[in-house]
């Protein structure tokens, strides 16, 4: 029997019965709700033969262990966790040059479901992950990347470094952001295909991973804050390139 989990909330249901309806085993939703967004998902999930079920508010509560579930639930197949193998047919199979984020050392599940769905609203083609000291994929994660973790591939890595180089004899330049670098990001020139690194809040990039980058970036910081929250940066640096690239 493959193995399960939950995801909950509307956008993470909805996206994933649009996308891979066939990991949907059953769902479960708040008694008494009527209204026509769980309506429209409820409907899609019945025509694709799944099993949905009312619960009482506590039993949803304690499903996702309270965290806010907006009256439905899903409970899913585990999907295949991509790795280091799965990056180059992903790079080979695309006709435009290569647009990827790296996030090292983002522990939050909050900010990596943020900076997964800035990565899907921004076109890029894969996020990169260290297998270790990272957040992964959870019902929170997948809550609040509002379906981008269902259609942004999410690649673990057991060696970051030995990654970007990789990345770096594909002819991808890889940009990490630093407090200390002299360059602002809208001072760079963004062409061809392209890695942005981001570190975690407060720590930023780890020493080997600024080491491997071709060059480094900032945020211009006009206030009093030295810093911003990695989503909040991830999307600044990420549309930066959406907007030079069009």
């Amino acid at each position: 029997m493959s193995k399960s989990e939950l995801i909950y909330g509307m956008h993470a249901v909805d996206a994933i019965l649009e996308q891979q309806p066939e990991r949907v085993i059953e769902i479960y939703t708040l008694k008494g709700r009527d209204d026509q967004r769980l309506t429209d998902i409820t409907q899609k999930a019945q025509e694709w033969g799944i099993s949905v079920q009312q619960m009482q508010r506590k039993s949803l509560d304690e499903k996702s262990n309270d965290e806010q579930h907006q009256g439905i639930i899903a409970r899913i197949k585990v999907a295949k966790v991509l790795t280091d193998n799965d990056l180059d047919p992903i790079l080979n199979e695309l006709n435009e040059p290569p647009f990827l984020l790296i996030l090292d050392g983002v522990t939050d599940p909050h900010n990596l479901g943020a900076c997964l769905r800035s990565a899907d609203a921004a076109g890029v083609h894969a996020v990169i992950i260290p297998k270790d000291n990272s957040a992964s994929f959870t019902p929170v994660v997948r809550k609040v990347a509002c379906g981008a973790a269902e259609s942004v591939p999410l690649i673990h890595v057991t060696n970051l470094a030995r990654c970007m180089r990789n990345l770096q004899e594909k002819g991808i330049w890889l940009y990490g952001t630093a407090g200390e670098a002299e360059q602002d990001v809208y001072d760079c020139k963004f062409a061809g295909g392209i890695a942005i690194a981001m570190g975690a809040e407060g720590k930023g990039l780890r020493r080997l991973t600024r080491e491997h980058c071709d060059e480094l970036i900032k945020l211009p910081m006009a206030g009093a804050v030295s810093s911003l929250n990695v989503s909040v940066a991830t999307g600044i640096c990420l549309f930066e390139v959406v907007r030079q690239r069009r």
